[in-house]
This record gives structure tokens, C-alpha cells and sequence, in this order.
């Protein structure tokens, strides 16, 4: 019996994560746009308050019935995602989206590497990790990084890793109707940080339009894209395929602001987008996760 290569079932949910990428990319450019008028902590609320109802009528989770024991799961979703938008947000306030990006990372990369039980899964990460490390722009900074920001990245990291794991199984169990009531749990979370720091500034029609697009670009597209790629593809892939995300934030740099890339950073994408490719390469097919539910 000849073993299919796994590429041909993972094209749609890695297409999917790119676009998740790219519009994550888009929505945090907007999002700290928000920061004068209401603060981090407004960003995160308005993003996750406008998210929540949009997705709730898109998937109308109510159409399904909710299995008791898949409660929990649905529950430690949404609060993942509440506090990886928040502590995410906050760490932006004092230090530079880049490096709070690659920061991030640990917590897809401690997934990865916890799911891993292969010596190529180990290759592909240690290639990742080295590209992710170029990235880090350390040396052109004129001032120590904020121990605080830092912090903070990191725990929207930890939070990050918790989202994939709980979302995935609230994703085996709901399909995309978790992203819906997910983004509920997450907003109910968020809201009253965003209340107490912004108060009336957040009935301001003046950012709406601009919290509109950052809802969209930063959570509704990406989070049902990766509600797709978590239910489709093993754990450990994923994580490995997530340290795209460092890249396009920098590709998106040059697009978007015309900054140049020195050969460091291009030698930095490379790595990390062949230790992308690499990890679905080698796959074995019999690891493909099962078919989930209907998204509908």
C-alpha cells in the first residue's frame, strides 16, 4: 500500500493560516492607532466586543447542542484568548511590535516542542528558533528592553500556547461555532479592563470605524482561518507552521512601511519558512488529524 504525501490535505488549512497571518498583521498596524484615544486596554475590549457579536451571528452556535463535557475546553478557550489579546496589548505600550511578536512565539513554540516526539520535529524547531533569533532586533535599540513589556509578551505567549491546545478541542467538538462562543467568554473578560481604563472614550463614534477594522483583520478572519488549520493539522505542526508569523510581520514591514531588509533578517525568514515547510513535508500521513465537524 503506497503512503500519500500529506501535502495535498494540508494545502487548504495552511493556506488558511497565511491568510490568518497576514491579516493579523494588518489589524495590529490599526489596532495601535486605538492607544491615544483609549488606551491598550480599550483596544483589546473594543477588538473583542465588536469580534464576539459578529461571530455569534455568523455561526449561530445556538443551532448546536452544547455537550456538557465539552464545557471546560470551550470555557479555557475563550479565557486564553481574552488574556492573550490583553496581556499582547499591553506589552505593545513599551516595547516594539517585532520583538513583542517573536516573544510571543515561545508559547506556540513550547507546544511544538511538548507534542514532539520525532528527531526531525526537533531539527525543524531548532531552525525555527535560530531564525526567530535574527529576528529579534535587538542590536538597534538605543535603550534596554522594558522588563514589564517583555513579561507581558511572554505571558500573551503562554496564554497563546493554552488557545491552541483548548482550541483545537473546542474546535473537534464545535467546529467553528467555538470561535463564536469562544470570542463570548474572551469578551466578557476583557470588557470591564477595557470599562475601567477607557470609561466613555469607548462610545466615541470617532474610532469606531478603526476598532471595526481592527475586529475584523485581527480577530474575525484570523481566528475562524485558524479554527480551520487547529482542527485540520496535528499540534506539533501547527505550532512549527505558527513561526511564520515573526516573517510576515517583518515581509509586512517592507510591504506596508517600506522598510528595508538587511541580509540577516532575509537569511531570519528563510530559516524559519524552511522549518515550516520541512515540518508538513515530513509528516507521516497517519498523524493527519481526523475530519472535524461541519463548520455550518
Amino acid at each position: 500500500m503506497i503512503n500519500r504525501s500529506p501535502l495535498p490535505a494540508f494545502a487548504l488549512p495552511i493556506g488558511l493560516l497565511l491568510i490568518s497571518m497576514v491579516s493579523v498583521q494588518i489589524g495590529a498596524a490599526a489596532a495601535e492607532g486605538l492607544f491615544p484615544s483609549v488606551g491598550a486596554e480599550g483596544a483589546a475590549a473594543l477588538r473583542l466586543m465588536i469580534f464576539s457579536p459578529i461571530m455569534l451571528a455568523v455561526w449561530r452556535p445556538w443551532r448546536r447542542r452544547l455537550k456538557l463535557r465539552s464545557l471546560p475546553s470551550l470555557v479555557a478557550y475563550g479565557l486564553s484568548l481574552g488574556v492573550m489579546n490583553l496581556t499582547f496589548y499591553l506589552s505593545l505600550r513599551t516595547i516594539p511590535l517585532g520583538i513583542a511578536v517573536a516573544l510571543e512565539f515561545a508559547g506556540p513554540l513550547a507546544v511544538t516542542v511538548l507534542h514532539s516526539r520525532r528527531l526531525s520535529d526537533m531539527i525543524w524547531v531548532g531552525l525555527a528558533v535560530a531564525g526567530l533569533l535574527l529576528l529579534l532586533p535587538l542590536k538597534g535599540l538605543s535603550k534596554p528592553l522594558d522588563p514589564v513589556g517583555m513579561t507581558l509578551a511572554l505571558a500573551a505567549g503562554g496564554f497563546w500556547g493554552l488557545y491552541i491546545i483548548f482550541g483545537q478541542k473546542a474546535g473537534a467538538e464545535h467546529g467553528g461555532a467555538a470561535v463564536a462562543m469562544g470570542g463570548l467568554v474572551a469578551a466578557l473578560l476583557v470588557a470591564p479592563f477595557g470599562i475601567a481604563h477607557a470609561g466613555r472614550a469607548l462610545l466615541s463614534t470617532t474610532i469606531w470605524p478603526m476598532a471595526l477594522l481592527v475586529a475584523l483583520m485581527s480577530s474575525v478572519i484570523p481566528y475562524s482561518c485558524e479554527m480551520v488549520g487547529l482542527t485540520r493539522l496535528p499540534t506539533r505542526v501547527f505550532g512549527i507552521l505558527m513561526s511564520l508569523e515573526p516573517a510576515v510581520a517583518a515581509l509586512s514591514g517592507f510591504v506596508f512601511l517600506h522598510e528595508r531588509l538587511s541580509p540577516v533578517q532575509i537569511l531570519a525568514i528563510l530559516a524559519v519558512i524552511t522549518a515550516s515547510l520541512g515540518a508538513v513535508a515530513t509528516v507521516p500521513a497517519a498523524t493527519l488529524a481526523p475530519e472535524p465537524p461541519p463548520l455550518i
